[in-house]
């Protein structure tokens, strides 16, 4: 599927909030975009929204996004001033049949990834980072090697440095802080972004 390019992020937006033939739409859970800087060099792309998400209407507010605000501010990165953080699926993915919430499928990523492309060449990011095994899918198109073996590795999309790296959901259930651990990895993960963002942005 593609779509006719927006003007503006606004425009984006405000087309994506009136949506209603998306997989997810029937659910009955809100458009969860983004929360930051418009204007931001540094892109952070999550997996989709979680019930807190759903209910406050941007991405990555609960637990995780707690976590992920300590992490990019661990390198002196505010996370509503210097970053933009999206999802790579924008509506919550109910449980089914009463189970806990699922993972997005192949065919709900795929059904996004246009309108995520599309915020990423307005927003145009310098450098991205993809947090989990759902915005590796979404946007370097990988899904046989996992993000265990992806982590830490930048690739080049469009001219834009990317990283993935563990998703903080992953890191609140491996709580350890051994070397090697996925909270260490992360840690490396993170000062590789710092370093690359101010290679980049030609900063001292």
């Amino acid at each position: 599927m593609t779509i006719p390019p927006f003007a503006t992020l606004d425009e984006l937006v405000a087309h994506m909030q009136q949506m209603t033939d998306d997989p997810l739409y029937p659910a009955g859970t809100k458009m969860v975009i983004y929360r930051g800087n418009p204007s931001a060099k540094l892109m952070v792309v999550g997996e989709a929204p979680g019930t807190d998400e759903n209910r406050v209407g941007k991405p990555f507010v609960g637990r995780s996004g707690q976590l992920l605000d300590q992490i990019l501010a661990a390198v002196e990165f505010n996370s509503e001033q210097d970053v933009f953080i999206t999802n790579a699926v924008f509506r919550l993915p109910p449980g089914d049949d009463g189970k806990p919430l699922r993972k997005p499928t192949t065919a709900e990523i795929d059904f996004y990834r246009p309108y995520l492309m599309e915020i990423i060449r307005l927003i145009d990011p310098k450098v991205m980072i993809l947090t989990g095994a759902v915005s590796m899918q979404a946007v370097l198109g990988e899904t046989k090697l996992g993000i265990t073996k992806m982590r830490g590795q930048w690739r080049q999309v469009d001219g834009r440095w990317v990283m993935p790296i563990f998703h903080p959901a992953y890191l609140l259930r491996n709580p350890a802080r051994t070397p090697d651990s996925p909270k260490a990895l992360t840690w490396a993960d993170i000062r590789q972004v710092r370093e690359k963002y101010d290679a980049v942005s030609h900063k001292p």
